[in-house]
Order: structure tokens, then C-alpha cells, then sequence
């Protein structure tokens, strides 16, 4: 008896869309679209913008024409753009190296058993919390020509004679700015390095107890390379902040006096949008562009090497 064969049905060809969802690279890269234009419209072309502008004689109001390194030329005989570098170097490497030691010690000290320990870690964080246009108001009253309640406390404990002119000497106005931006980033490096503290085995300081370490042996041995990725992290960001730090400057004294704390981005801002040069204004932002790479490469990678964070020398 022969069989007959049922004729075979085929199904139908998948689509080319569900071929594409059911590929994983074609949906990861769908998935990082949104955050790809994102940051092409709010990072990549502000930036390509900026550097355009810096090669023009761009001015508010009026149309620019390219002019190539005019003005670089033009900021590399100019003192004040000098100054501002200056400023700016002194100001980013004493407010870093300072938060990082003071943030350091608080995240160890908050890092052990103490009463109220959650209060207290509360009260650290409030500088980093607070505006920081609100921080800059509340120091310019402090160092107030006038008002200073840290003169007033000074004269009233016999210790000088006249209120000390916080703003108006250069080196003091620098300082100034420095113990101000001090003050607000501590928080953000204590409480950073308390939750990379918070990962590290107690284990480890059980066994070097056994072994007859001291303090500062576990501190070297055991804390500071199990925490070095993370200080790495919190100095990249920290040396990053205060490198482009505009509000604090801005608000407590405008640059002055006598250009003393003028750092890059308030000159730039100053150039730009008051005195109206749009194309100087922007050779002075892309000018930063190399001091931060600088500050990352040596920030991050510096601070990352094998030897160190196995205990040994360099």
C-alpha cells in the first residue's frame, strides 16, 4: 500500500524587525541611543560650539569671523590670562590636597563605632548640601570689611587691633576662597571614602591585630591600598570641581581684588558674556581643556599604580 507524503508547510520568514530585536547588540545599541543623543546635544556640541567660537573674532550682537589662533596669540601676551592660570593652579591644588586630608580623616572617624553616628554623618554632609550660591553669601558676610564676625572675635579676644581685610589684600582674598571651597567639598570626599571604608573586609584588621600591627601600619598596609580605587575616583572628581569652580569665585568676589582670584572660568565668563568678546571668552574655556587632561591623567592613573597599592615603593 503506498503512502502519500503531506505536502510540507513552511513557516513563514520571520520579519527583518524581529530578527533585529531578537540580536543583542542591535538592542544594546538601541538601548544606549537615548543616552548617545543626549550626550552629542548637551556635551558634544557645546563643546565642538565653544571651540568654533574660539577660533573667531565672535562678538554679542554681532557676526564673527574665523581668525584662526588670533586669539591665543592674543591670550599668550596677556597677563591677566596668566594670573587666572595661576590662580586657578594654587587655588585647585591646596583646596584638593587639603579636602582630600581632612575628608580622609573624618571618613576614618566616622568609619568607627561612636555614638550618634548617623547624626553626625548628617552634619558632615550639610556644606556639600546646601547651594552653592547660598554657601559664597554666607562667607562673604564672614569676610565682611566690616562685619566679619571672625575679626570681631579677634579684636574682642585682644589679639588684633583692626578688622582684617579678608577680600581686600590679594593673598588674603586668595586664601579666602580657598578655606571657602575647602569648607563645601570636604563632605563630598569624607563621605565618598567612608562608603569605600565600608567595603573593606574586617577580616583583614582581625588578622593584622593577630600579627601585632599599629594603627598606622593598618592604615598603610591595609587601608590606604584597598582604598586606593577609590581615591582615585574622589581626587578625579574633586580636582575636577574645583578646576572649573565658577560660583563660589563669582559670588564671594567677582574675580577681584585686582584680578587675584580670577580663575580661567570666571576670566572666560568676564570676557564673554559682560564684555561681550564671545571669541576670547571661548579661546580661554578651550585653553582649559589641556590643564584638565593634565589633572586627570595625574589624578587617576597617578594615583593607580601597582607598587603603591601592594604596599611597596615607587
Amino acid at each position: 500500500m503506498a503512502v502519500i507524503a503531506e505536502p510540507v508547510v513552511q513557516a513563514p520568514r520571520a520579519s527583518l524587525l524581529s530578527r533585529a530585536l531578537e540580536n543583542r547588540s542591535f538592542l544594546g545599541s538601541l538601548f544606549m541611543l537615548p543616552a548617545i543623543l543626549i550626550l552629542v546635544l548637551f556635551l558634544a556640541y557645546p563643546l565642538a560650539l565653544g571651540f568654533w567660537l574660539g577660533l573667531t573674532d565672535t562678538s554679542i550682537g554681532g557676526t564673527g569671523h574665523y581668525v584662526g589662533i588670533a586669539n591665543f596669540v592674543s591670550l599668550a601676551k596677556d597677563s591677566v590670562f596668566w594670573l587666572s592660570v595661576f590662580n586657578t593652579i594654587f587655588y585647585t591644588v591646596t583646596a584638593s590636597v587639603v579636602k582630600f586630608a581632612i575628608g580622609l580623616y573624618l571618613a576614618v572617624l566616622l568609619n568607627e563605632r561612636l555614638p550618634f553616628k548617623s547624626i553626625l554623618r548628617a552634619i558632615v554632609l550639610l556644606p556639600f548640601v546646601v547651594p552653592t550660591v547660598l554657601s559664597a553669601i554666607a562667607f562673604w558676610w564672614i569676610y565682611d570689611s566690616q562685619f566679619s564676625i571672625i575679626s570681631w572675635v579677634l579684636i574682642k579676644a585682644g589679639l588684633i587691633h583692626n578688622y582684617i581685610e579678608f577680600l581686600g589684600d590679594p593673598w588674603n582674598a586668595r586664601w579666602s576662597v580657598v578655606v571657602a571651597n575647602i569648607w563645601r567639598g570636604v563632605p563630598f570626599v569624607a563621605i565618598t571614602l567612608l562608603a569605600g571604608l565600608q567595603t573593606i573586609s574586617p577580616s583583614l584588621y582581625e588578622a593584622a591585630n593577630l600579627d601585632g600591627a599599629t594603627n598606622w601600619q593598618r592604615f598603610r598596609y591595609i587601608t590606604l591600598p584597598m582604598l586606593s580605587p577609590i581615591i582615585a575616583v574622589v581626587m578625579t572628581f574633586s580636582v575636577l570641581m574645583t578646576f572649573t569652580d565658577f560660583q563660589l569665585i563669582y559670588t564671594i568676589t567677582r574675580g577681584g581684588p585686582i584680578n587675584a582670584t580670577h580663575l580661567m572660568a570666571t576670566l572666560s565668563f568676564q570676557r564673554a558674556i559682560t564684555g561681550g568678546h564671545l571669541g576670547e571668552g571661548a579661546a580661554i574655556s578651550n585653553a582649559m581643556i589641556p590643564f584638565l587632561v593634565a589633572a586627570i591623567l595625574l589624578s587617576f592613573f597617578g594615583l593607580q599604580r601597582t607598587r603603591w597599592q601592594q604596599g611597596g615603593r615607587d
